[in-house]
């Protein structure tokens, strides 16, 4: 494109007397640019902000791969065995195992019994402690589920668990469930047998599923209360990052065989993350319609500038400024528009979501909502597509307005008034 054309594009754009501001409805265009663009960056942010801190909450206790055994339920002897395969795996940061069964509870010997989810895991301190987050979450206490006598008889709950149940640290808690059962000789009835712990921590995830429901306790004493013997439930895995989990769950799935079986993060939760997915990509597709009304904005802009500027086009044609010539000073108009409208608007809307983000301009309920402020995150794959989208849309919207000033002839468009 050549300095000319160039130089007559700027002067088309500005206002029509000498000033060399730009016109009234070249601003309009980009402003609709400008809102557009703004508006899909903040509203994509937002988006993946609300999703990974949503992941984050959701996976505090669980871990980025379960190895798990087909046959006989939740239920795997050789777990010893297993595990040093899966930490020998490439790309398995640690690992360790973990039960899992449900109890019904009882604290302070009241009569108030509620059914709760227990989870077996190693204490602090041992191999494997670092598998999940869940341990940086106490509030009181710790997972140690160390109790005065030198046992592990200790169990750590949810805060809300603990606030129904009414028990905090050093409170006795009886967990009762259908294994180890003893059959009454009188009525042939079984009677389950219940285990004898002691609160000795309280966490805090902000996730209604974990802190109303969870009781973790020492993983020997969850072996001992599921009626699992020697065994456990499976093997938990921490990966070098939640994006990696499946490649290498894969690759564990092919490495133990048969009847093992892998289950990353994203299978577990595998309905909520598509509803996600889905959500977000239903707003980035309303929003791109305000991308599009900024298109046509451009259109009518360059429709109104041909029709201002037929006699002038029509000079310059007569002069021997080719037809190719004319549809480029068209084009160059509509990629100012575009180029000037995308960058404003990816300027603006960065600027509005690292101050939403970082300064909690929008606040919540964090009784309601697990989160105290809107959460905005940045994914330079997202604001590159929009940049792309944005720029796409504006330079095709100046095609049919550039052929329609190209088509003029000169001697009609100089009789033009």
């Amino acid at each position: 494109m050549s300095p000319l054309e160039l130089a007559i594009a700027w002067r088309y754009l500005r206002s029509r007397r000498g000033s060399r501001l730009l016109s009234l409805i070249t601003v309009i265009a980009i402003g609709g640019v400008v809102v557009g663009v703004s508006a899909l960056i903040v509203i994509i942010g937002v988006m993946n902000g609300l999703q990974t801190d949503l992941r984050d909450k959701i996976l505090v206790g669980s871990p980025d791969i379960r190895v798990l055994t087909y046959g006989e339920e939740l239920r795997m002897a050789d777990w010893q065995r297993v595990l040093a395969r899966v930490r020998r795996q490439p790309g398995v940061v640690t690992a360790a195992p973990f039960v899992l069964t449900e109890a019904l509870a009882q604290a302070g010997g009241r009569h108030f019994t509620g059914g709760v989810s227990v989870a077996g895991i190693v204490p602090r301190g041992a191999p494997g402690d670092d598998v999940t987050t869940i341990r940086e979450h106490t509030t009181q206490g710790d997972f140690t589920f160390t109790t005065p006598d030198g046992k592990r008889r200790g169990a750590v709950v949810g805060k809300l668990l603990a606030d129904r149940l009414q028990a905090f640290p050093g409170t006795p808690l009886t967990l009762t469930t259908s294994a180890g059962a003893v059959m009454n000789p009188v009525t042939g009835f079984l009677i389950p047998v219940p285990r004898q712990f002691e609160v000795t921590g309280v966490f805090e995830t902000g996730m209604y599923e974990y802190d109303h429901q969870y009781v973790f306790v020492d993983l020997d004493q969850a072996r001992t209360l599921a009626g699992l013997g020697a065994a456990v439930t499976g093997i938990e895995v921490r990966t070098p990052s939640r994006d990696s989990a499946r490649v290498i769950a894969r690759q564990l799935t092919d490495t133990l065989g048969y009847p093992y079986h892998t289950i990353d993060w994203g299978e577990q939760n595998s309905a909520l993350f598509r509803a996600l997915k889905l959500e977000k990509f239903g707003m980035a597709v309303i929003l791109a319609l305000i991308v599009v009304v900024a298109a046509f904005n451009i259109v009518s802009t360059l429709t109104m500038v041909v029709r201002d500027k037929t006699r002038e086009i029509g000079i310059l044609k007569a002069m021997g400024l080719r037809t190719a010539a004319v549809r480029r000073v068209f084009l160059a108009q509509g990629l100012v528009i575009g180029l000037v409208g995308t960058g404003l608007g990816l300027g603006l809307g960065l600027a509005a979501g690292v101050a939403l983000d970082r300064y909690h301009l929008i606040s919540l309920d964090p009784q309601v909502y697990f989160i105290d402020h809107l959460p905005v995150q940045m994914d330079p794959a997202d604001i590159g597509l929009i940049v792309l989208l944005s720029v796409s849309v504006a330079t095709l919207a100046t095609l049919f307005p550039a052929s329609q000033a190209a088509r003029l002839f000169p001697v009609d468009a100089i009789r033009s008034e």
